[in-house]
């Protein structure tokens, strides 16, 4: 994957092929986090996996311009794209139903315990939004893990810590979240 770190660092809205180029090497992986996300938010017959990470490039493609020093970096940004997409799903079907059903999000594998079994995608994501207010840190660890898949290693390679710290952070997230989500 060294190849691509000249390639990840020149994406600009002028020229799309690095952009095309990335999505085209990273689209299984891109795949398996929108996939992954999906399932756990209840989203699944709504949108299809290969039409969420279509939405995620157009999303980078239409942004401001972006460098990534490596793979986990754009896998880190497409995280959080997944997150808005998904955000801005569940609140349009929202507005077309008027209060009807509600998305639910799964908090199991990637939250672990301490989460309510299921809960409603915009509860969690007004949660990470005081998180992100108290600790921005814990906010983007809980996007990578959560929404975008990465493991406790990935992301201790993203943001330069062990992974000890990382699992430190993500236990102190856990619970940070548990009683933003509480109140």
């Amino acid at each position: 994957m060294a190849e691509l770190i000249p390639t990840l660092q020149s994406l600009s809205r002028e020229d799309s092929s690095a952009l095309d180029r990335a999505f085209e090497d990273f689209y299984p992986e891109l795949k398996r986090i929108a996939h992954s996300r999906l399932r756990g938010t209840g989203m699944q017959g709504h949108i299809e996996t290969t039409a969420l990470v279509h939405e995620s490039y157009l999303k980078l493609a239409t942004g401001p311009e972006r460098h990534f020093p490596d793979r986990l970096h754009f896998l880190a940004y497409a995280s959080r794209a997944l997150r808005t997409l998904l955000i801005d799903i569940v609140r349009e079907q929202r507005a077309q139903q008027r209060g009807g059903n509600y998305a639910i999000v799964t908090l199991d594998t990637a939250a672990g315990s301490g989460f309510e079994p299921s809960l409603d995608v915009e509860t969690v994501n007004r949660a990470l939004d005081d998180l992100a207010q108290l600790d921005p840190g814990l906010a983007r660890l809980v996007e990578m893990r959560f929404f975008g898949g990465l493991s406790e290693k990935e992301i201790a390679e993203v943001t330069g810590v062990s992974t000890r710290t990382v699992r430190r952070e993500w236990n102190k997230a856990r619970v940070l979240l548990v009683t933003l989500i509480e109140d």
